[in-house]
């Protein structure tokens, strides 16, 4: 009897929420309109005054070619359609396909198999992402069921300080518009900007064909040393929640369709609770360790569900295996003695389909990561690969990035280990997915518009707040900033950038940059002629180089020559600023700067104009600083450094705890 009321009790939760999600009035309103076709390969078929694209050609309007017919009535009649080895196609996210001169290589066997989702990497100009979306989707369409593509991209719209300088980051004519690091948008603490950022940003995917975002990350920074914070929001689960829950808004809206662009939120159940900073990608840092009560649900399970509340599309499993090592998390026991099976996330069916779906309500379907179910198939790399698959689709992984052959999931389901049905369930998801979008109706974009759309210089201006916004001042001794016109009169600065670049190309582009932008600043070539300096330090940690992990600013983090950072600030006041990729350890160069600034990915002339007094400062960090490598070391890995031993916390030399949320203004 208990068990059948829960059964009842989460029916009626999911008909609530789909009711939620998708309101009924909403949607078959929009039914009722003719949308515009998109047709260059098949006919077209006119009833009753209204068109319809006649997509596998059998002169007849099929339910799953009818836009007026619901999703879910299209999706079932297609998948009912499909082969298995068709279906199975469709599970697969390879690379995307290879082109040549311009021109889509056909035939094309990734095509033929019936794979429409494609991961797309580079970053060639706008017009030419629209053009091959344009190409691939003509050739979808002479497919037998003219079943269009999908194309999926990480985040685009972010890249480091040093790229800025050298003039390769996002942001320049034909590419998307740039914005500061994820770290950076946290740093601004405007949810409404950050918003804007991703209303902004979806336009510009949509406009080049691009229809689904692996993003945002969801995970909780509680690791200093773990090489991906600056993918995360930072270490505070209700920031992070609220800045989730805008972004799948802004991507998505409020219901799925023409105009949205789906989010696959990563990667649950949270990658933040790493072990001394080793990332599940490797091997060697396949377990997550929870090894304080109930940080679980505490800290890292609080953004997916608002990724949930906001009706993300999908979400990716992390590499990682949860490891029984772990203090009570206060979940369901997997059995009478272990807490977790010990397996990769993507084929842990207790914290995929008994939790994430039954528990926390998830209704869209779930994504592999990267070749997490091939050759980073953590906890069962002593399976076959048809019992992985079959293990991950049984557990209610749906699709698989970094797989390219169907034909061990055929397999599976010929050898009994996974039923079609299974199949079926993650076929319907895709297609609905695909529907919702408007795909079928029309997946053809217009380059020039594609160009004219991240062109847009509001774009950019709105990108250009988030900048300014996420730069926290950490000191200013004397008020030496903002260095205003009376200051400049008989102020002459030295600027170096650490890392320098090759032959310090980075230090004399900054330099340059800086004599553009304000002919009232005398930058000085020479230390000895200097009155004061301004220093920019950037460095870096190299995950899929595996370099050494450390906090240390020195040659394991890309400076090399760190001994001139002090031998600069001793000689003349020193404006002194830090990238933080991670929260590094500032105490070699933090005491001897006359003002200290943090920077997360920031235009440059975004800095310019807080140095200058054009902006005041308004941002706070997102993350927690560690106050050596003692306090790094005692760390507890699952936990956010404001909720570390107060030891923990970086003090300066005029005593500010260098804690989550400090940040001073002029």
């Amino acid at each position: 009897m208990v068990k059948l009321r829960k059964i009842l009790a989460s029916s009626v939760i999911v008909v609530l929420t789909i009711f939620l999600i998708f309101p009924l009035q909403q949607v078959f309103a929009q039914r009722e309109l003719q949308p515009n076709l998109g047709v260059k390969v098949k006919p077209t078929l006119t009833i009753d005054g209204n068109s319809y694209k006649d997509l596998n050609a059998n002169g007849k309007l099929d339910p799953y070619e009818n836009w007026q017919l619901s999703e879910d009535e299209r999706a079932r009649d297609l998948v009912s359609k499909m082969t298995l080895e068709e279906k199975a196609g469709l599970l697969m996210i390879p690379e995307f396909p290879e082109f040549e001169d311009g021109k889509l290589v056909l035939p094309n066997a990734l095509l033929d198999q019936n794979t429409r989702y494609f991961i797309y990497r580079e970053s060639p100009s706008a017009n030419t992402i629209a053009d091959y979306n344009n190409q691939l989707q003509e050739a979808a369409e002479g497919t037998r069921l003219g079943i269009p593509v999908m194309i999926i991209s990480n985040p685009r719209n972010h890249g480091t300080s040093i790229q800025a300088l050298v003039n390769k980051a996002p942001g320049r004519p034909g590419q998307f518009s740039f914005w500061p690091n994820t770290l950076g948008l946290a740093a601004t603490r405007d949810l409404k900007l950050i918003e804007d950022f991703s209303k902004i940003t979806a336009k510009e995917f949509r406009a080049t064909g691009i229809r689904k975002l692996y993003g945002y990350s969801a995970d909780v920074a509680t690791d200093p040393l773990w090489s991906r914070i600056d993918e995360t929001f930072g270490e505070h689960p209700a920031l992070i929640s609220d800045i989730i829950y805008r972004i799948v808004k802004g991507y998505q809206g409020h219901v799925l369709n023409e105009n949205s662009v789906t989010t696959t939120i990563r990667q649950f159940p949270g990658g933040g609770a790493r072990e001394d900073g080793k990332d599940p990608y490797f091997e060697v840092g396949r377990f997550n360790i929870y090894p304080t009560k109930g940080s679980l649900l505490r800290y890292h399970l609080p953004p997916f569900r608002a990724a949930i509340e906001a009706a993300t599309t999908s979400i990716m499993p992390n590499y990682a295996v949860p490891s029984n090592i772990s203090a009570n998390q206060g979940l369901p026991q997997f059995s009478q003695t272990q807490q977790f099976e010990e397996i990769g996330f993507a084929f842990n069916k207790p914290l995929i389909n008994d939790y994430l779906r039954r528990e926390l309500g998830f209704l869209g379907y779930v994504n592999s990561d990267m070749s997490a179910v091939v050759n980073r198939a953590w906890g069962a790399l002593n399976l076959t690969t048809e019992e992985r698959f079959a293990k991950a689709l049984n557990a209610g992984t749906n699709i698989f990035s970094g797989a390219s052959n169907p034909t061990p999931i055929i397999n599976a389901v010929n050898q009994g280990l996974v039923s079609e049905e299974v199949i079926d369930r993650s076929a319907r998801f895709l297609i609905t997915e695909m529907i919702m979008l408007g795909l079928f109706e029309n997946p053809y974009v217009d380059p020039a518009k594609a160009l004219e759309t991240v062109n847009d210089s509001s774009s950019q201006k709105r990108a250009d707040d988030a900048h300014r916004k996420s730069i926290v001042l950490l000191r200013n001794d004397d008020n030496l900033l903002p260095l205003t016109d009376n200051k400049l009169q008989n102020m002459k600065l030295y600027v170096q950038v650490f890392p320098g670049g090759e032959n310090g190309q980075n230090t004399q582009n900054l330099k340059e940059l800086m004599r553009n932008f304000d002919p009232n600043i005398t930058v000085s070539d020479t230390l000895e002629e200097a009155t004061h300096a301004f220093i920019w330090v950037m460095p870096s940690m190299d995950l899929f180089g595996q370099s050494k992990i450390t906090l240390t600013i020195g040659p394991d983090t890309d400076i090399f020559n760190i001994e001139r950072v002090s031998e600069i600030q001793k000689k003349v006041p020193t404006i002194t600023a830090i990238d933080f990729k991670n929260p590094w350890l500032i105490n070699q160069i933090e005491p001897n700067a006359a003002s200290v600034i943090a920077t997360f990915g920031v235009k440059p002339e975004s800095l310019l104009d807080v140095l200058r007094g054009k902006f005041n400062p308004v941002g706070k960090l997102p993350i927690t600083i560690p106050a050596n490598q003692e306090a790094i070391n005692n760390e507890a890995g699952d936990v956010p450094g404001f909720r570390e031993d107060p030891s923990y916390i970086y003090v300066d030399k005029n005593g500010n705890k260098y804690q989550y949320n400090f940040g001073l203004s002029y």
